[in-house]
Formats: C-alpha cells, structure tokens, sequence
C-alpha cells in the first residue's frame, strides 16, 4: 500500500500546487491513498466547508489538522458533519469532531488515520503518549495499517513519540513548522517517521506569511495581522509504502515540488 503524505496546506497557494502537483502524483507513483495537514488552507489560518470540498474533489482522502483548526467559526459545524476532517485527538472527548478514522483505499484495504497535537509551546491538550496508547489498539482492532499525524513543534517531542511508537503504527508523520527535515527513516520495529513533512504553500515567505510582515514584528514586536504571501508554490509530502497484512513500512521518501504562480 502506497499512501501519499502532504504537509501543512497553506492558503490559496498551498491549494493551488496540490491542484497542479496530486492528480500527476497520484498517477506516477500509484498512490493508494492521500492525507494531507489542510489546518492552514483557508488564507493561511484555519479551514472552510468550501475550501474542504475543494481539497477532497482534487483527490485528498482525507484532512487532518492541528491547533488552528478552529480559526474560521463555520469549522465548528463543518467539523460535525465532515467526517473525513479530523481534529487532533487529544482535545477535550466533547470538543465537536473526532480525532482518528478508519477508511478504505482505492484498492479496498483499510487504513486508519490518528490526528494528535504535541503540547510543548503549543496548547495544553491531553497528553499525546496517553491519548495514542488508548486509540492505537482500538484502531488496529480494524486495521494494521494506522498513520499518525502528530501536529507539534519541538522536535524533542516529535522524536520521543515516534520511538514511543515503533512497531505500533504504521508510521508518525511531523507536521505544524512548515519546513520539510531531512531525517525521514524507517525505525527499527518497522514505523516511519519524519520530524516535519514541511509546507505546502508559497516558498516566497517566512512559513507561508508575507516575509516582510514577519521581519516587521520581528523588529518592533507591534503585532499584525499575517497575510498569505504570493507567488511561486511549493508542494511538500511524503510517500510511506507498508505492508498492508503487517502494518510494516518498508519506505518513507520525502519529495518537494514548485510551481509557478
């Protein structure tokens, strides 16, 4: 089973490269199966019900997000009645939407998607170890193959839980810093993991932000409201291939694309 990875999709940039780079991807590489970080896709902050059938009529399966999820009002409700968008698991069992999901591929096998968020400078949620140590068992109760998202930004935490998880999951994916690392591997128990997938958005930028908006605050520490900067777009992803009986990954490769404006 080959299942496509792309990173933080970051405002009408970010959709346009998935728009321009997927349907080839998809194609090229035989591709079973898509997921992609889409918190950011609607101008850079959060997500709409529009803007979500947009990104699943491209050909994404399915859209996970992490802590800017809830930055448009209507994803509240979307959330409610999308089930193929999750929210990081680990919010609060209440909170509208769900954090993991079980699907089928192209091909008819089942495949389960877990979203969590890390917690160092970032919301104090549940915690992600405890959270993943209750859902991982009940999903491969469905399925051996189960791919997490773990939205975060220390690295620190990023590397602790894919340790904390090889040989449960399929693999940990990194996303939430917007810069592509190069430490993609396969651990020893068969998980693949990488730090950060990197962002899918304007390279002409601090992150997917107007550079100069970010230099600005940076100098005067004024705040301002971030623009999504323009231009030339890049598409950042990862490709895993596991085994579908096991749940084994056998390759991570991470791959960048650009496209002009």
């Amino acid at each position: 089973m080959k299942i496509l990875f792309i990173g933080d999709i970051v405002g009408k940039p970010g959709r346009q490269a998935v728009k321009e780079g997927l349907p080839g991807l998809i194609s090229k590489l035989k591709i079973d199966f898509v997921i992609a970080n889409a918190e950011n896709a609607a101008g850079g902050f959060g997500i709409t019900k529009s803007i979500g059938e947009e990104l699943f009529a491209l050909g994404i399966d399915i859209l996970t997000s992490g802590n800017h999820i809830w930055d448009k009002k209507e994803a509240v409700s979307y959330i409610q009645k999308e089930n193929r968008l999750l929210r990081p698991a680990n919010y609060p069992s209440d909170v509208p939407g769900a954090g993991s999901i079980v699907m089928n591929t192209s091909a008819g096998e089942k495949i389960a998607i877990l979203n969590l968020s890390g917690r160092i400078f970032m919301q104090p949620l549940d915690c992600p170890f405890q959270i993943a140590k209750r859902e991982v068992p009940a999903l491969k109760e469905q399925t051996k193959v189960v791919i997490v998202d773990f939205h975060a930004e220390a690295t620190s935490e990023k590397s602790a839980i894919g340790w904390f998880l090889d040989g449960e999951v399929s693999a940990v994916l990194g996303s939430h810093t917007h810069v592509q690392t190069a430490d993609e591997k396969i651990l020893p128990q068969g998980t693949a993991f990488i730090t950060d997938v990197g962002m899918t958005g304007p390279t002409d930028s601090v992150i997917g932000v107007k550079k100069e908006q970010i230099i600005n605050k940076f100098l005067t520490q004024i705040p301002v409201r971030f623009e999504t900067a323009r231009g030339e777009s890049l598409l950042s992803c990862v490709v895993v291939e596991v085994n579908s009986k096991t749940g084994i990954s056998t390759s991570i490769q991470r791959l960048q694309f650009t496209y002009p404006e």
